[in-house]
């Protein structure tokens, strides 16, 4: 049975084979070609792997486990409150401190704002600024601690 060969003019191979020293570029340890996709892959688990192995910061340390609601957020904005590291990590304090006491909501002064929190949440739930604590009531708290 005689084949008809195809012939292209100028080329040295044909465009949808790969060449030997391309299937090496592509092959793994195991000798399985691997595609564009696999290697994708393989850079994105790389990068999480080092983005794992990456040390927290210090803000990391000590806010985790402390969220903010989105309405919370909105207030520190507007009322222009920020936070230290060390702020933070007295707060995360006082949640533990009422935790332990069996307290629900509770209200947290430190020297910048009053904050409402969800205590088993560990979710600020709103602030105000230490200026505009004067002739406020603060009602469904169980508790206060004062940092």
């Amino acid at each position: 049975m005689a084949s008809n060969p195809v012939f292209y003019p100028n080329v040295s191979r044909i465009p949808s084979q790969p060449s030997i020293s391309d299937s090496k570029k592509s092959q793994g340890e195991s000798g399985i070609q691997k595609g564009e996709f696999d290697q994708s892959l393989n850079q994105a688990i790389e990068k999480t792997k080092l983005q794992e192995t990456k040390a927290p910061s210090k803000l990391d340390q000590v806010s985790q486990g402390l969220k903010f609601s989105a309405h919370a957020t909105q207030r520190l904005r507007e009322r222009q409150i920020s936070f230290d590291p060390e702020t933070m990590a007295k707060m995360n304090e006082a949640i533990d401190k009422a935790d332990a006491k069996g307290v629900q909501d509770t209200l947290i002064l430190t020297d910048k704002a009053a904050l409402i929190v969800s205590v088993p949440n560990r979710t600020v739930v709103t602030a105000m600024d230490k200026n505009n604590l004067n002739g406020n009531v603060f009602t469904n708290i169980d508790g206060a601690v004062i940092i």
